[in-house]
């Protein structure tokens, strides 16, 4: 097998006692592309450093066939790599049989040092406040700070991620990812393989689609919620999900206590969740809303802190100084302080929703984008060390 090696790992005296025609680049994008116009390996083995492997040597590679390896030394390399869309990767510190497993497609690929993702759950009452869209744009701005993430769609009701970013969903990969949950079954190449792609030049990210029917809840049980949500934890950096409404929990009312719960993929998923982003529609039936499922929301997030989203904000629906009369109906009402305010900009959205894209692709200077973007920066990421 042909082989360009384009790595400071000394990979190269390896590759030959495998039987292979190896090429060594200098760890240079230009240098790359030279060598590719010079021919055509079989196999690119690159380190994932950006500055080496760039979406225009990616593109090349694919051009012309080139199956891509990456090597990974650092976590930025591996966010870079999952940026890229590139899931084959080896760590950098092995040798060439490590190599030589993952051509056999024997090696996944490398995992946070931690193994321990973090976990969003964004709930918000009924009357649709924006937990979608929300949602979505938390995740596109995670994934453009060049984190992998995956976006679950766990709501039993209504789910609507699919076609708000123009995804087919006539395989549900949340339900899916639950059946194999259920199974024992579910690894790292199992959740590869069902949750699909959003391609984007910000920062791609994976997606579990949500229910086509929504007669198929009874597949997002707890138990299989609760064990897709940890394996998704050892797969990616952050996973977002989009909740459900309803927070009611049905057991009194039910003759048969260990039946499935309509609610439990919701419940589940904030009680996971490590952050709980609340939203509420920011005019007086959406406060309404959200001051009276508040005190449900608080006894369920157990585990997690809850950063609470003022959504479509605008002084049409509730007056002059819409910021100041919102903080203080919250502060008042819930004891709720400093709420994150999302300005309403029906424009952006949907520009959003016609292109079936991402606000921060549809819209990158919306003022609804770049109070979501701040808020990711400012309460998500801040957790995380420098």
């Amino acid at each position: 097998m042909d082989i360009l090696l384009a790595s400071s790992a000394d990979l190269a005296e390896g590759a030959r006692r495998h039987g292979h025609a190896v090429v060594a680049v200098p760890e240079s994008g230009a240098a790359i592309l030279v060598a590719l116009d010079g021919g055509t390996p079989h196999l690119a083995v690159i380190t994932a450093d950006p500055a080496v492997l760039t979406g225009t040597v990616l593109s090349a590679c694919d051009a012309r066939g080139i199956r891509v390896i990456a090597l990974i030394g650092t976590d930025a390399h591996r966010r870079h790599a999952a940026v890229l869309g590139l899931h084959e990767t080896v760590d950098e510190t092995g040798d060439w049989a490590d190599i030589e497993r993952a051509i056999a497609g024997q090696v996944r690929e490398v995992r946070p040092a931690s193994g321990r993702g973090t976990v969003i759950a964004v709930w918000g009452p009924a009357g649709s406040p924006g937990r979608s869209t929300v949602a979505t744009g938390i995740a596109a701005e995670l994934a453009a700070s060049g984190h992998s993430v995956v976006l679950g769609d766990v709501d039993t009701h209504a789910a609507s991620i699919a076609p708000s970013l123009g995804l087919l969903d006539e395989a549900p990969g949340f339900a899916a990812a639950c059946r194999l949950a259920g199974a024992d079954s579910l690894t790292v190449s199992e959740l590869e393989r069902v949750a699909q792609r959003y391609p984007s030049s910000h920062g791609s990210f994976r997606v579990l689609t949500g229910l086509g029917r929504p007669t198929r809840w009874p597949e997002l049980s707890h138990d299989r919620v609760q064990a897709t949500i940890e394996a998704c934890r050892g797969w990616v950096d952050y996973t977002v999900l989009d909740t459900g409404a309803s927070l009611e929990n049905d057991e009194e009312i039910s003759s048969d206590l260990h039946a499935p719960r309509r609610n439990a993929a919701t419940i589940t998923a904030i009680r996971e969740a490590d952050v709980v982003v609340a939203v509420a529609a920011a005019d007086p039936v959406g406060l309404s809303r959200f001051l009276r499922s508040h005190v449900d929301l608080v006894e369920l997030a157990t585990s997690g802190r809850i950063i609470v989203v003022a959504n479509k904000l605008r002084a049409t629906a509730i007056g002059l100084n819409p910021a100041a009369q919102v903080k203080q109906t919250l502060s008042r009402f819930g004891g709720i302080e400093s709420p994150v305010l999302v300005p309403h900009d029906q424009s952006g959205f949907d520009a959003a929703l016609l292109s079936a894209r991402t606000l921060a692709e549809a819209a990158p200077r919306s003022a609804a984008r770049l109070a979501i973007q701040e808020l990711v920066k400012s309460r998500l990421l801040a957790r995380q060390p420098a």
